[in-house]
């Protein structure tokens, strides 16, 4: 599997997650809101924040459909009312650079890709909806800049193209598994679909996550997943059309924290460690006599059992080799049965 990296950071297997703090289109247009996500994602510990780049005469015609779960307004008048200006997406990655997390944004034509690399950003994110879009990926990956890329809505068949067309241009490449129903139910997260997208691409792979709760995303560090994707918000009562399904400052900060103690408790084998001796010392049992045992009377299960500790010279396991043999030696009640007291 091939390295990949974001800056100076490497992202794959053998390193702990990548949070990636979805922010998305959560500010509702308010440039001072985008200013509070990227603080509240910097204070939770995630990596990266995430916004995505409208530029809306540059990725749509102008129609009356409407996303039936995000709204009742129309999509150009969404797209419309959360566009930012290229300043204002360049003073949000001045803010993102002087805080000290990761910015990346999510372009959804090549205007807003072209901006974004003039802007000089270390990645591309690309949004599912874009993941069998060929001419924009091509764009895109002629920067060669590393991409992450969103599999929702696609097959592998689909993938493979994308792939394809990435890799053409010996573009950084990593994949993210997702789901495109917001929320997703948890029985339509498909996780194994990371280990097919891992085993198919030998690639980094990702969870894009759009449950309602972090779960699925332990979930899926557990399976090898090295990118964690949530949408995220400062509050709940935030208007915005993907409010409802983003995560508040407090669970993201649970996310941070699960997905690093899940990444290292990973790995490892079946085997005694040094620091499990002082429990063993008193957990153990050893084999006891639990009544008074006369010289050359034989061992039973009447007059010898195991009690704890386990400081006894005979082990519970050994408890049965003891049994016939006859006492050397009086012993008493609840003394310790050593090799010495009985004759083999």
């Amino acid at each position: 599997m091939k390295e990949f990296k974001i800056g100076k950071r490497i992202i794959g297997p053998a390193q702990p997650p990548f949070i990636i703090a979805e922010a998305g289109i959560n500010h509702d247009g308010d440039f001072g809101k985008a200013i509070q996500l990227v603080d509240t994602a910097k204070k939770c510990g995630a990596d990266c924040v995430k916004f995505q780049y409208h530029i809306t005469e540059a990725e749509l015609v102008k129609s009356d459909i409407k996303p039936g779960y995000l709204s009742k307004e129309t999509l150009w008048d969404i797209t419309k009312h959360i566009e930012f200006s290229p300043e204002e997406h360049k003073r949000i990655k001045e803010h993102c650079d002087q805080s000290g997390i990761i910015f990346l944004s999510t372009p959804f034509s090549k205007e807003a890709a072209d901006h974004l690399y003039a802007m000089d950003v270390p990645a591309f994110k690309i949004g599912s909806g874009e993941c069998n879009n060929l001419p924009l990926l091509e764009h895109i990956a002629r920067m060669s800049r590393p991409m992450i890329l969103s599999t929702g809505m696609n097959d592998i068949a689909s993938i493979k193209s994308a792939v394809e067309v990435i890799q053409k241009h010996n573009c950084p490449l990593m994949l993210m598994h997702c789901t495109s129903i917001y929320p997703t139910p948890y029985e339509k997260v498909r996780l194994g679909g990371i280990k097919e997208l891992q085993e198919t691409f030998d690639l980094p792979v990702g969870l894009s996550d759009h449950t309602l709760s972090i779960y699925t995303c332990l979930a899926a560090v557990a399976l090898g997943a090295c990118v964690l994707e949530k949408h995220f918000t400062v509050s709940a009562d935030w208007p915005g059309p993907d409010i409802a399904f983003s995560i508040t400052p407090d669970t993201l900060s649970e996310l941070v924290t699960g997905s690093r103690a899940v990444f290292t408790a990973l790995g490892g084998n079946k085997t005694v460690l040094s620091e499990e001796q002082p429990v063993k010392t008193f957990a153990f049992a050893s084999v006891v006599a639990i009544k008074d045992i006369k010289a050359g009377d034989l061992f039973d299960t009447n007059n010898i059992w195991v009690k704890k500790p386990g400081t006894g010279a005979i082990p519970a396991k050994d408890f049965y080799k003891v049994i016939g043999n006859p006492a050397r030696i009086d012993i008493k009640k609840d003394q310790q049965i050593s090799c010495e007291m009985f004759d083999v």
